[in-house]
């Protein structure tokens, strides 16, 4: 009987009905394999979309290059900034499955709009041979009305899907067994993995049939995609493990930053254990985490300070100021992530519009197309999260003691640095490319330079070790610092430093177009890039980038690792039982 009740997780999962789970039914690889095939796939469908949706625009639609790179990014953004919606949707009131559920539903109607756009010959405008003549008719305002829609909706959609299927993932593994917590350590680098597997698919084979075959088609494979990764999400539903709904993370912070405003000049007691908490017995039954009171941003501790008022929005338990500490802790490495993720907002835009520029030829007949450079991005990532994962984690492991090998934080910091890096080479590149052009007497003219377009390799192949260092360690740094009860809005927050970087990008590009065409002069970015100065613009990327790393360094030094959950736990359980035995004595001498 004692080792049917070991089975059961310790971390509060239940089934779809609300029972709990047994480790050996539920939860662990097996259902984790469900959820990483899902996202390889979802992941194909996104990237179909996203790595050649700057040249559609141009070439389709007929925008110029500030406006279609603006518009690129302005969706990518609207893509990773919707999951702070999913994320509390989820945590508020469906659970992570079943907010999933709709919103993978909404993604792919988004998808089968978007393929009947590009597949209609009334949804679009008629093609164009020379896509710099001011001769090219423009997409009517149904035609441009009914694609963004499409694009938009799509967006909702993954606003809905991308904070809840990696969570859900997570969840599958219960923190309070040694050899499952061990695996979690491994699932984000493999969960990453999976990722950029899909989308090494979708920048080789997808955009080449893009480029080569036809819209229809192209857009029509990730919609089938997307369609099995649905359904391979629902197959592994008997084997999931759930956690409940535990209310809005935003109300119980809202209440412990209003209480501690309101309660400012009340002094706070010198034990921390005369602070506001529930009883014990609470937190057991009901499965939640207790959290000591730390001195980290003190001044919200007095939301705890017990006074004559128990209104929730002026009296909060400890746990919940300290879960708010913990959200808003992280608040100042959210904010060191936003430059990095502008640059990553590069790939999808100028990178790719600079390979147009340049020869595309790899032998006699064929063309390697512009978009397919990112998969060098994907491959580079994949082969680094390998290295890393098995040798990297295994030597800096012996030395430092620490079970992932070096700290999250500086994990992120070494992927900085190749930020900083990636735009130097970036900007230098570029600098040469112009110079051919020059040479060869094609400025004017914007033809294609005399020059193979794997000359922009490093960058791109670069960019993919910066995500193994930098995307894998944000994605896991948010996860594990939010509290348990906020797993998914911690994970909108590595979401939304890409939707603000990509709102960034959209900022900066219009702001440096506008100001360089300033006073006469032809400006940095032009839709004919032979007379642009994309060098000048990548060279400001790169002093960005080593502010924006000073900036890290000092709120790095100051921050403050939570403590791990399943300590906590232990020591509950620990004081659970002295009460117990308390309890119990009392009760015997009462008797005698």
């Amino acid at each position: 009987m004692e080792g049917n009740i070991d089975d059961y997780t310790q971390d509060g999962t239940v089934d779809l009905k609300g029972n709990p789970v047994r480790r050996s039914k539920r939860g662990g690889w097996r259902a984790c394999s469900f959820v990483v095939a899902y996202e390889a796939f979802e992941r194909m469908a996104y990237h179909g979309i996203s790595s050649n949706l700057v040249l559609y625009l141009t070439n389709k639609l007929h925008q110029g290059t500030v406006k279609s790179a603006n518009n690129v990014t302005n969706w990518v953004g609207t893509i990773w900034v919707t999951p702070i919606v999913g994320a509390y949707v989820a945590d508020a009131h469906l659970g992570r499955y079943w907010t999933f559920a709709i919103a993978s539903c909404i993604y792919l109607m988004g998808m089968i709009v978007l393929t009947l756009s590009v597949s209609l010959p009334g949804l679009k405008p008629p093609a164009c041979k020379d896509i710099n003549s001011r001769d090219c008719k423009k997409a009517s305002t149904l035609q441009l009305g009914i694609f963004f829609a499409a694009l938009y909706t799509l967006a909702v959609g993954t606003g809905g899907t991308k904070p809840n299927i990696s969570t859900i993932g997570a969840d599958q593994f219960d923190e309070f067994e040694p050899k499952e917590k061990a695996h979690k350590l491994s699932f984000f680098n493999w969960w990453m993995f999976s990722i950029f597997f899909g989308a090494l698919f979708a920048n080789t084979v997808l955009v080449y049939i893009q480029d080569n075959v036809g819209w229809t088609l192209g857009y029509g494979l990730p919609t089938l995609g997307l369609s099995i990764s649905i359904a391979i999400f629902f197959t592994g539903t008997p084997f999931y493990r759930h956690k409940k709904p535990t209310g809005s993370p935003f109300t119980r912070m809202a209440k412990v930053i209003v209480a501690a405003i309101r309660k400012w000049n009340v002094p706070l007691p010198t034990d921390p254990k005369e602070l506001y908490e529930l009883d014990l017995e609470d937190y057991a039954q009901k499965g939640k985490y207790k959290i000591d009171s730390t001195q980290n941003l003190r001044f919200f501790n007095k939301a705890a300070v017990k006074t004559s008022s128990t209104n929730p929005w002026m009296l909060c338990s400890v746990t919940q100021v300290e879960e708010t500490k913990q959200m808003l802790a992280m608040i100042p490495i959210l904010v060191a992530t936003f430059v990095p993720s502008t640059m990553l907002a590069q790939i999808n835009t100028l990178f790719v519009k600079q390979g147009t520029t340049l020869d595309r030829a790899i032998g006699s007949s064929f063309k390697i197309p512009p978009a397919s450079l990112i998969g060098f991005v994907t491959l580079s990532m994949l082969i680094c999260v390998v290295l890393y994962d098995r040798y990297f984690v295994r030597i800096t492991r012996w030395w430092t003691k620490n079970p992932r090998g070096i700290t999250l934080l500086q994990r992120m910091g070494i992927g900085l640095v190749i930020h900083i890096i990636i735009m130097v080479i970036a900007s230098f590149t570029e600098r040469y490319r112009l110079s051919v052009a020059k040479d060869h007497g094609i400025v004017e003219k914007g033809q294609q330079v005399p020059l193979t377009i794997f000359v922009l390799l490093p960058q791109f192949v670069l960019m993919g070790t910066a995500d193994a260092f930098l995307e894998v360690a944000k994605i896991e740094f948010f996860y594990d610092q939010a509290p348990e009860s906020m797993k998914s809005l911690g994970t909108s927050y590595s979401m939304t430093t890409l939707g603000v970087g990509n709102f960034l990008s959209t900022f900066l590009l219009s702001t440096v177009s506008d100001i360089t065409k300033r006073h006469g002069h032809k400006g940095w970015i032009l839709n004919n890039l032979n007379i642009s100065h994309l060098d000048y613009y990548y060279a400001f990327f790169a002093i960005l980038n080593v502010l924006n790393f000073v900036f890290f360094l000092v709120v790095a030094k100051f921050y403050v690792y939570r403590a791990e959950v399943s300590d906590s736990m232990e020591v509950l359980t620990e004081e659970l039982k002295v009460m117990r035995l308390r309890a119990s004595a009392q009760e015997a001498t009462v008797a005698g």
